[in-house]
Formats: C-alpha cells, structure tokens, sequence
C-alpha cells in the first residue's frame, strides 16, 4: 500500500502543536489512530511505527507531545542529556495539557474527510500513558498500551500527582496492554496494581508481559527485540483490525 506523509498545526489551548499524518494513498475510508510517542517526540522509530500501522490502512496522527517547550519539528536524540529533558518536561507539563493534545488529535481524525470516524490510540512509554489517558475518550474505541510508565505511581504532569488509575474505569472502549518483565521503570508490584484496579472496574482489556527491557519496540539501540516486536505489533493489528476495521462492518 503506498501511504502519504504530512503534517498540520493543531490548536490546542496551550498552544500550537505539530501532527504527523500518515495515511494510506489508496481512495477510501479508514480508521483513525492517535499514535502517541516516548519522551524524544516523533522519532525515526516513531514515524517507522506510524508507516507500519498506516500501510495496513490506518490514518495515523502523531504529535509532538512537548509542543509547549520546543520549537516545531523538534525530534530528540536518545542520548543523556535529551533523556534528562524529556523526563524533566514529563513533570512539568499539566495534565489536562496532555488531555487537551489527545482531544485535538481526536477531533482532528474524526473532521478528515477520509476517516470513518472510528478511533483508536496507541502510544509507547510515556506514550503507552498518554494512550491509557486517550482511552478516557468515549469515541475511542480501541487502546493499545505498550510498556506505559508512571501510570502505577501516579507520577505524571506537573505535581505528579496524576489521576489516571483512579480514572480507568472510564475506558469503555478495548483495552491491550504490553509489558516487559524485566522493565525497571514498571516493577512487578507496579504492573499488579494496575492489573488490579482494571479487574476492579471491569476494563475490557487484554494483558501480555514478554521476557524483555523497557523500550523493547524501539528499533534503535540495544534494548530493541524484533521478534518481541514483531509480536507485538501483531498484537496490535489485531485488536485494531477486529475492533475498528472490522467493526465498522457490524456497525
């Protein structure tokens, strides 16, 4: 499938923020997915993950969750110092800032003319949490979480103080969540409150842990597992195939 790449600047109430748009060439209709991303913003890795999605026939947005700090078009390098920055603007920005970005990036999909107005998001790491968050939407309809940190303690946004576990009972869409076991940012004692408070509150959701680091998806670096990622994006197209391609059938 031969796909098209742009961007646009969406407005959000915290300013101007710049979306990656990945869609298929073909004429047609499709499914819209927010893809949200690490700390480093719309990467090489990033925008890889987005062409993976869109060639199976996604429109994929991805925007540059630190639009309030930087400068548009303003990708990372995974190295120390812009890790440090990444982490420190992850407790520096408000939460509903995060949330108005997801709001704008859904109204956005749903307003394309060729988007059937069925959505998903996805999102790794801090993204996996943004992702979790989106799901807070109703008109998402699907969610795919993948190694999502903070959200066992609470520690997202300014005050680190964030509400996002005490609020997934709001997740009326289908939830997947990806976890490495060997991921130190997201412990054993971590990923069992979180699969506790799903349980709870009665989330659809569907729960894979792989033998693997954080950041396992990445296809840079020495953390990267190609057959792990493999399976998970196969994970993936799954439940967004099931949910938004062949659901808009059922619908």
């Amino acid at each position: 499938m031969l796909l098209t790449e742009d961007h646009v600047d969406l407005e959000t109430p915290s300013g101007t923020m710049r979306t990656y748009r990945f869609q298929p060439a073909d004429e047609g209709r499709y499914p819209g997915l927010a893809l949200w991303s690490e700390i480093y913003q719309v990467t090489g890795p990033i925008q890889r993950v987005a062409r993976a999605l869109a060639g199976e026939g996604f429109i994929v947005a991805a925007p540059e969750v630190y639009h309030e700090f930087e400068p548009p078009g303003s990708p990372f390098q995974y190295d120390k110092p812009d890790t440090d920055k990444g982490n420190k603007y992850k407790i520096e920005k408000e939460v509903k800032g995060f949330d108005h970005d997801a709001r704008a990036v859904l109204d956005h999909l749903k307003a394309l003319p060729r988007c059937s107005g069925r959505l998903g998001s996805i999102g790794l790491c801090l993204g996996g949490h943004l992702s979790f968050r989106c799901g807070f939407n109703p008109d998402v309809l699907a969610t795919a979480c993948f190694y999502a940190t903070d959200i066992h303690s609470h520690t997202l946004g300014k005050g680190k103080a964030d509400d996002t576990l005490a609020r997934c009972g709001d997740i009326q869409g289908e939830l997947l969540l990806i976890w490495g076991r060997q991921d130190p940012h997201i412990p054993l004692e971590g990923r069992r409150a979180i699969y506790d408070a799903l349980c709870e509150k009665d989330v659809n959701f569907t729960w894979h842990e792989f033998n693997a680091q954080h950041a396992f998806m990445r296809d840079e670096g020495y953390r990267y597992n190609p057959a792990l990622g493999r399976l998970g994006m196969g994970l993936t197209l799954e439940t967004f195939q099931r949910v938004l391609q062949a659901g808009a059938q059922g619908a």
